[in-house]
């Protein structure tokens, strides 16, 4: 799923495309993507973007006479940028939008089909898919740890709870926990106070790291290569490759459909945080620590290969 820093650098490749541009057409190629019945699409031609600005994750086009167009790309959703003139749309495609600029596509390479347009009138309407989480960066120290301290949950789930704080999901929350190194199960409400602050450190420093990194692979044109996994991050998306830090293989932990990656070593004093799913299956052979693990994989070679050779 898109999250803040590629929102941030959307929004802003937007505001150089599309603001100040009229609307010819918004045409619908998926009956689902619209999630609204009013104002009708043809609310939208002849008025033009005003703004583009973002709640959360959600991106929003402000038009003529607050009418606003809310995108949320969910998991698989992404824009596409185009040149004036003809576009031929794919099996991707869920909408486009026809500007004066040119032509702005949304697609979803998912079967599934969660992303999604809400069409608005009036900002009261508006403020309703805000889900309340704060900005990092427009909030003092104390608030952010307010925010993560008011219920105690793990660190990992705080950090991608939308109510709590704006823009952050899976793949950062994982960059994050490594900079600080905190472990994902750590709870919110036993943070030591020089813990809370590393963390809020490692929020910011991360989300403006990465923000500017993917503002200047994109530079002056258009982000068409959106992806939660870069060969740069420290741990997600790397399971079983070494921490760039320490050395130690990157581990991971399934649940829900998430998954969280880690390293043990500079997050967890080396030992292992159980996978519901495997260490119920495995139960007191669950490996402890990345020796134990190093063992059971060492045994498991022999094992198979005693068999292969029979």
């Amino acid at each position: 799923m898109p999250e803040l820093p590629d929102i941030t650098v959307y929004v802003e490749r937007l505001r150089a495309y599309a603001v100040g541009a009229k609307v010819t057409r918004l045409r619908l190629l998926s009956p689902f993507v619209l999630r609204t019945v009013e104002p009708p699409v043809a609310a939208t031609e002849g008025r033009a973007i005003r703004a583009v600005t973002a709640i959360g994750k959600r991106i929003v086009l402000e038009l003529d006479s607050e009418l606003y167009m809310v995108i949320h790309l969910m998991i698989a959703g992404r824009l596409r940028w185009r040149e004036p003139g003809p576009v031929a749309p794919n099996k991707l495609t869920l909408a486009q939008l026809e500007l004066s600029s040119g032509t702005l596509l949304l697609t979803e390479a998912s079967p599934k089909k969660r992303a999604s347009i809400h069409l608005i009138a009036g900002r009261a309407g508006l403020a309703e898919h805000d889900r309340g989480g704060i900005d990092v960066f427009a909030s003092s120290d104390e608030a952010v740890a307010a925010a993560l301290r008011r219920d105690n949950h793990t660190v990992k789930r705080a950090l991608t709870d939308p109510a709590v704080l704006s823009g952050i999901g899976n793949a950062y929350s994982d960059e994050i926990l490594h900079d600080a190194r905190l472990s994902p199960f750590k709870q919110t409400q036993k943070l030591a106070v020089d813990e809370m602050a590393t963390l809020i450190a490692s929020i910011r420093t991360v989300l403006r790291t990465w923000t500017d990194r993917l503002r200047a692979e994109v530079g002056t044109g258009f982000p068409d290569k959106v992806t939660a996994f870069h060969a740069a991050m420290a741990v997600h998306g790397r399971y079983g490759k070494p921490c760039p830090r320490c050395g130690s293989p990157v581990q991971r932990i399934r649940y829900a459909d998430n998954e969280a990656n880690y390293c043990a070593t500079c997050q967890n004093a080396g030992k292992l945080l159980a996978d519901r799913s495997l260490s119920q299956l495995l139960k007191k052979d669950w490996p402890k620590t990345l020796d134990d693990l190093e063992t059971l994989k060492k045994d498991a070679r022999v094992k198979a290969g005693t068999k292969s050779s029979r």
